[in-house]
């Protein structure tokens, strides 16, 4: 499969793909509501009311997985799935999502009936667990993840997911033009913004966590929760890799698609 933009005539499969991805489009580039800011605020309230220790744990995870993503080879098996159509792509994306959210439901779960500690140690293990499967995405999207830029690309993914409707925004559009602006994306390692990744995420899932150290309904807190995170996580990208795929020209923000050009 041609990893550009689609220029042929689109298969009923395709149709269908393009159709979601307008869809989803159409929510990313909603503006804020009145309703996310009051939820932000709360949400901000909320985040004060785990421990320090907590928050501590909590970024230096997240620091050293961005610095795993962009730089190490732990999250890759295997190299990028060739020669398959996107119906037989996404199939077993589908299959391997379902699969990381099995896991991640059981580690909440185990880890949400341990109390405090193991709570927090819950943390990275899931964090672990939806990097790799980034990782395990893009390369059945065909997509050589073992290359910078597509690290990149993947980070790019999750902030997209776990992040405020501002960032949304910001994000997306950078994803939306992610050939076209090549030029200025981070050159290396050094130049990527973690700690506006790092407080996005950490904002995002704070009541979960925090529920999940509750005694009594941690486990099964822990376990819905992480189920969700990985399917909204999954969701977001196959989307996001159909957007490099089947974006027809002239999709700006706000903007209208056109099926088949």
């Amino acid at each position: 499969m041609d990893l550009s933009p689609t220029t042929h005539a689109l298969t009923p499969y395709e149709q269908i793909a393009l159709q979601e991805m307008h869809a989803w489009q159409q929510k990313m580039t909603r503006e804020p509501s009145l309703g996310s800011q009051l939820a932000k605020n709360v949400q901000d309230k909320l985040g004060n009311l785990i421990p320090e220790k907590a928050h501590e744990i909590i970024t230096g995870a997240i620091k050293q997985m961005v610095r795993g993503v962009l730089t190490g080879s732990e999250f890759i098996s295997g190299g990028p799935f060739l020669d398959a159509t996107l119906e037989e792509r996404e199939a077993r994306v589908r299959d391997k999502i379902g699969n990381y959210r099995k896991m991640g439901a059981a580690s909440g779960a185990f880890t949400g009936a341990g109390g405090l500690l193991l709570g927090l140690a819950d943390f990275p293990v899931l964090l672990g667990l939806k990097m790799k499967m980034l990782f395990d995405i893009g390369n059945l999207y065909g997509y050589p993840v073992s290359d910078f830029p597509e690290r990149l690309y993947i980070l790019h993914i999750f902030q997209l997911s776990f992040c405020s409707p501002e960032r949304r925004l910001l994000t997306y559009d950078q994803m939306l033009h992610w050939e076209d602006r090549a030029g200025t994306r981070p050159a290396d390692i050094h130049s990527f913004d973690w700690r506006t990744f790092q407080q996005e995420y950490r904002d995002y899932i704070d009541l979960a966590k925090l529920l999940q150290l509750v005694p009594g309904i941690g486990a099964v807190v822990g376990a819905v929760a992480n189920h969700r995170l990985v399917d909204r996580l999954g969701d977001t990208a196959m989307q996001a890799y159909r957007l490099r795929l089947l974006k027809p020209p002239g999709f700006e923000m706000g903007g209208g698609l056109v099926i088949g050009q």
